[in-house]
């Protein structure tokens, strides 16, 4: 309980405005940040062995005893999200490198920073970590695909090279994570508290990083990516929950899903379009690191002064997921 109140609280209350002002730094003196590019590959595989260390095998639980949900979740997540990307860059003419990185945006998992916001939405925490889970390992083998099929006609996408990226910055270091925490259990469990500090830090310095290699993108394309991301998340977040009472789930699941839904995995986003794009490309998942982590605490207060009826549900699943 303590490891994910700490997140939280960073999550909640800090994590948006050191974002932000990490930007605005790198953005006006973007010199000292520029070496800090090589660097963002190592520093998400970092983010992903702190996930590695935090999940059981509870988390995946849910997808063998009600799978329905997160099938729903995680669909809704690699159909809506890429095909309102794709949409948004041809309504609003998006250039091919930021048409390209958009839809790359909409493409990647569910971020961990969902989890937080589903527990402090009141919704239902393990079936939005079961959803960042799964989409997590299927990223591999369906983000690729999808940016083939909707990223292509802008720039080349090499569907295996990307393959390959997202093994070596996620797969990888996930198993290392599950490996460590399976032969060293003591050790993890007294270390676990520091492992939302060490992703916070990894996170700003992979936005200080592509921000400063953006720094005259900014001023040219700034407002227009910024106004694709707010509108991608925003229609993400409601089409998430409106599919959800569509098929008639309870509101702790629809809640989780449009979190889920709305909120991706930013700094792979980072990553995948430095890597194979090129840094303009980058900047949706630039904008969607600093969006996304302003408008999930929002929407997230919101619910929580509504509670569901089903709090004493949630006090055992959260509990099962935090008893480190």
């Amino acid at each position: 309980m303590k490891a994910l109140e700490a997140i939280g609280s960073i999550a909640g209350k800090y994590f948006a405005f050191w974002v932000i002002l990490v930007a605005l730094i790198a953005f006006m003196f973007p010199t000292p940040f520029l070496g800090l590019g090589a660097y963002i590959t190592i520093l998400l595989g970092v983010v992903m062995f702190g996930m590695g260390l935090t999940l059981r095998a509870v988390d995946f639980k849910i997808i063998l005893t009600n799978p329905l949900p997160v099938i729903i979740g995680v669909a809704a997540q690699f159909v809506v999200m890429p095909l309102v990307a794709f949409g948004l860059a041809y309504l609003l003419k998006l250039p091919p490198e930021l048409a390209a990185g958009l839809v790359l945006l909409g493409s990647v998992p569910g971020g961990t920073a969902s989890n937080v916001m589903v527990y402090l939405a009141k919704g239902n925490l393990a079936l939005s970590v079961a959803m960042t889970s799964l989409s997590t390992l299927l990223a591999p083998l369906v983000t690729p695909l999808v940016l083939l099929w909707l990223a292509g006609q802008w720039l080349p996408v090499d569907a295996l090279s990307m393959f390959k990226s997202i093994v070596q910055v996620i797969i990888i270091p996930i198993a290392l994570g599950l490996l460590i925490q399976r032969f060293f259990p003591r050790a993890v469990a007294k270390s676990v508290s520091i492992v939302p500090i060490i992703s916070v830090v990894a996170i700003l310095i992979i936005v200080a990083a592509v921000t400063s290699a953006n720094a005259g993108n900014v001023v040219s394309s700034g407002f227009i990516v910024f106004i694709a991301v707010f509108l991608h998340n925003g229609i993400g977040l409601l089409l998430g929950y409106l599919i959800a009472l569509g098929l008639g789930l309870n509101e702790n699941d629809r809640r989780a899903i449009s979190l889920e839904v709305g909120m991706q995995n930013s700094g792979l986003g980072v990553a995948l379009a430095t890597a194979h794009f090129g840094p303009l490309a980058a900047l949706p998942s630039v904008w969607g690191a600093i969006w996304h982590n302003i408008s999930g605490p929002i929407l997230a207060t919101i619910w929580s002064k509504k509670p569901t009826a089903n709090v004493e549900e949630q006090k055992v699943m959260i509990q099962a997921k935090t008893n480190l």
